[in-house]
């Protein structure tokens, strides 16, 4: 047997657990590891030479496709590149296998090169650290190293979902001769069986008689993937319950007549009279993290008065409105499924009237409409210019049916979460928001458009950009990908906010102005390039740029940040003449 076969066979059993994508980051001490993976007919391996966005590349992956991806770098400071993305798996919930290789512990502090203290280096950002043996001789620590690689990747997928670290040390030589033999030796699978937590009957039926004894109950949906039972179980809830469905863009909630979409815009600067009518006497949360603070801010000044929250595992208590009254372990979709068929046969034993007036669901789509109509007018001025949000909102309104859009953190999603997108479009959303930062949107992109072969549309501002292009350092760039950049030369966002908005250090210390463009960055990835800096050359741009191309296409738009500013200042004037009262 060759020195390192225990290692050959852990790609065996990456591929028998239902791996299928591995990203690898090229390096010597994790050679055995590559070959491992790259000579096995089952594994499909991408290389990317910068750990950090190779660890973004396989979220974008692993979202798109729910099923865990491994990530494969050498040892030293190339483990500490993947922590930004790893800490975005870890609180998106997102499965990554981390194999991440390692010298022999006995040379730590030994002034040996690229050696560092690698175990449990990502502390508590991943579900559990492993580490393996350097010896694999005795039969007791290849039984240990298979059982643990196992444990590790069904770990990955068990609610919620995350990323797991299992660190590699290996010894030389990393090399097989040219004469050694190179095959993979059966392993024995271990399968983890999984149940879904059930509410016992009586359980069920206070839960019941809680949701009767509330006159006022909305339900609030956070980050999720678009999910269509999902979506026609909430709407049958609104429609037939008399319940307002309150989300975002984030949460795949579509714009139509019953779900509530525009909260940043009419829950800002809310008069209390008004609150305290769309207060829910019950709250039920769903999801992930909430986008915008004039959300969270409303639920936290005028907390419900009884909150559930539905999340498949009680391992942590989630109260990010800081009014939870009842952690429910269920997921969502069968516990709203089976909640509406029970009050749906209930009301029709007790013959309810299907057409009584729902005025608390009416509150809140009467202001919502009024909110729409608001940022429908700032859109809409005559001689409009090309402004990042005027941009975003042609951008949506164009995308191909059935696509997928990423959306970049700092003002490309806030821009898109006060535009909106339609039902009929049926397009999924994916966002980096669970740490929310800007490092590697554009890798988790490139990523997305791998594991599909639908078009993914990533827009982006140009900060996010640039701190991220090696996302196109590892060709080809996955045809089927759209970059629609938004440059206006700063980190715009800062010139949004009140706080640096304000001070006389913003274009030094925060808005980092640069005089780039993407010209080059495309023209040494092959991605196709075009440049626009109107809304009507937009307009004649965007039926091309979406359409199927053996290449990947990317279309930087030039604005100016002070008419970006004007625009938004004056749809901030026109909130605050909102009227405060229903």
């Amino acid at each position: 047997m060759p020195i390192l076969q225990p290692i050959v066979n852990l790609a065996e059993l990456l591929a028998r657990k239902g791996i299928t994508d591995v990203v690898v980051s090229p390096g010597s001490r994790s050679a055995p590891l590559t070959l491992a993976v790259a000579r096995h007919p089952q594994l499909r391996v991408r290389v990317m030479a910068d750990e950090r966005s190779a660890g973004f590349v396989a979220l974008g992956m692993a979202q798109q496709t729910k099923r865990p991806v491994a990530v494969i770098c050498t040892s030293g400071s190339a483990v500490y590149n993947l922590a930004p993305a790893v800490a975005e798996a870890f609180f998106q919930q997102i499965p990554l296998l981390l194999l991440t290789a390692d010298r022999p512990h006995e040379w730590l502090h030994q002034l040996d090169g690229q050696t560092m203290d690698q175990v449990g280096v990502y502390g508590p950002q991943v579900k559990r650290s492993y580490d393996l043996p350097a010896d694999y001789h005795h039969p007791d620590s290849r039984w240990f190293m298979e059982r643990t690689v196992q444990e590790a990747i069904t770990l990955t997928q068990l609610q919620p979902a995350g990323p797991v670290h299992v660190n590699v040390p290996l010894r030389e030589p990393f090399y097989p001769n040219a004469d050694e033999p190179f095959q993979y030796e059966p392993v024995r699978l271990i399968t983890t069986l999984t149940a879904q937590p059930s509410l016992s009957a009586e359980t069920w039926h206070e839960l019941l008689d809680e949701w009767e004894r509330s006159e006022r109950i909305l339900i609030a949906v956070g980050q999720l993937p678009r999910d269509p039972a999902l979506l026609t179980v909430l709407g049958k809830i609104s429609n037939e319950l008399g319940v307002p469905i309150v989300g975002e863009i984030i949460s795949n909630l579509p714009v139509n007549d019953h779900f509530i979409t525009h909260t940043d815009t009419f829950l800002s600067g809310i008069g209390a009279k008004t609150a305290d009518a769309l207060r829910p006497d019950l709250l039920i949360t769903l999801g992930n993290s909430f986008l915008t603070r004039n959300l969270k801010t409303f639920f936290r000044q005028y907390p419900a008065r009884r909150h559930w929250h539905l999340q498949p595992t009680v391992d942590r208590i989630t109260d990010s409105f800081q009014s939870l009254t009842t952690l429910i372990p269920a997921d969502p979709l069968a516990f709203l499924e089976k909640l509406f068929a029970d009050l749906d046969y209930q009301r029709f034993l007790q013959g309810d009237d299907d057409d009584e007036t729902n005025e608390y669901l009416n509150q809140w789509q009467s202001i919502n409409r009024r909110a729409a109509r608001l940022v429908e007018q700032t859109l809409s001025q005559p001689n409009q210019p090309l402004t990042d949000w005027s941009a975003v909102q042609l951008v949506l309104e164009q995308l191909p049916e059935r696509s997928i859009l990423h959306l970049a953190n700092s003002m490309p999603v806030r821009y898109a979460n006060l535009c909106g997108l339609s039902e009929q479009q049926h397009i999924s959303v994916a966002a980096n928001r669970g740490v929310s930062g800007i490092d590697g949107c554009l890798s988790t992109a490139v990523g997305a458009a791998l594991a599909t072969d639908q078009i993914v549309t990533l827009l982006i501002g140009d900060v996010a950009f640039f701190y991220d292009r090696n996302a196109f350092w590892s060709a080809p760039v996955p045809a089927n990908l759209r970059v629609i950049l938004l440059n206006n030369d700063s980190g715009h966002i800062f010139r949004m906010i009140d706080g640096p908005g304000k001070q006389p250090e913003l274009e030094t210390y925060f808005e980092t102005p640069h005089g780039y463009t993407a010209r080059n960055t495309a023209s040494d990835a092959h991605v196709a390039y075009q440049a626009c800096d109107s809304l009507a050359s937009l307009q004649s741009l965007l039926p091309d740029f979406f359409q199927p191309s053996d290449q990947a296409k990317l279309l930087e738009l030039s604005t100016d940040k002070i008419q970006n500013q004007s625009q938004f200042a004056t749809y901030k004037s026109k909130v605050k003449q909102i009227p405060k009262q229903l």
